[in-house]
């Protein structure tokens, strides 16, 4: 398990911290990651480029001069894309740039990056204390040694103290301020150290075990108990006893039912007509 020092804002080591195997520990995925970088920028573009084309151009109705016998060549507006001031053949139009990739996709290309930069980890006991004035961050970052480098500082947003530290190091210029939901692998890769607290790294850690516990669990509501081909087998042969008795009891209700269906009728009594009884009266 690798680990890092655990300094103090004045740049003392005070202790190591562990990073967790399962996230820091893994094996960078380049291809991963640079699909991830890609999908990135590609999302920031706005995509508002756009030319007029002949028929959007203002201008140009009138035929600037007759067919035929001008010895000129014909022309049917001034608008045409051949003309200065016309408009453009398939040039840009607006478009949407944005890919998509799979969640799974991006969280491995988040944890890879993380991974890649262990080694570049500064990590702070606590920013209490830091006032909310940008020449006391420049002191911290000479103090921990980070002085012209390009540094990424993660917050925990929810912290009472991150607002403050927001503010010192929002006006420097090499130094980027982000919260842990919004990390992501562009930042990470730019950044020459990682700068955060202890619980800012405890959150990190938190995050990702926290989606793998319910992605396990997803996975076992979503899909069906599976059963062992003896125990299916065995659960068969049990039930054979009992389909076996329902089944001549249904024999026998039939057998039943057949014999009352094949017994001769009793012949009903023979009806006497009414005519006939007032006549023998």
């Amino acid at each position: 398990m690798t680990s890092v020092q655990l300094k103090d804002l004045k740049g003392n080591a005070i202790g190591e911290v562990a990073l967790d195997d399962d996230l820091f520990g893994i094996q960078p995925n380049v291809h991963v990651m640079h699909a991830a970088l890609h999908r990135q920028l590609a999302n920031g573009r706005a995509g508002t480029a756009a030319t007029l084309t002949r028929s959007e151009v203002r201008g140009g109705g009138r035929k600037p001069w007759r067919q035929k016998g001008t010895g000129r060549a014909r022309v049917g507006s001034i608008r045409s894309p051949l003309w200065n001031g016309g408009g453009v053949i398939f040039g840009p139009q607006p478009r949407d740039f944005s890919q998509s990739m799979p969640k799974k996709a991006r969280r491995l290309a988040l944890k890879s990056a993380l991974a890649a930069k262990a080694g570049e980890f500064v990590i702070v006991k606590t920013f209490h204390g830091l006032e909310p004035k940008t020449r006391q961050m420049v002191q911290v970052l000479k103090d921990l040694g980070l002085a012209g480098k390009t540094v990424l500082l993660v917050l925990d947003c929810a912290c009472p103290e991150a607002a403050g530290v927001e503010r010192a190091a929002r006006n420097l210029e090499k130094m980027k301020v982000l919260g842990v939901t919004n990390l992501n692998v562009k930042d990470l890769m730019e950044a020459e150290a990682v700068l955060m607290s202890e619980s800012t790294l405890a959150l990190v850690n938190e995050r990702f075990k926290e989606h793998g516990k319910s992605s396990c669990a997803e996975r076992s509501f979503s899909k069906k108990k599976a059963v062992c081909p003896k125990e299916e087998s065995a659960s068969k042969c049990a039930d054979k006893p009992e389909k076996a008795a329902a089944k001549k009891e249904g024999l026998a209700a039939g057998g039943a039912e057949s014999e009352k269906a094949k017994a001769p009728k009793k012949e009903a009594a023979p009806k006497v007509k009414k005519s006939q009884s007032k006549a023998d009266q």
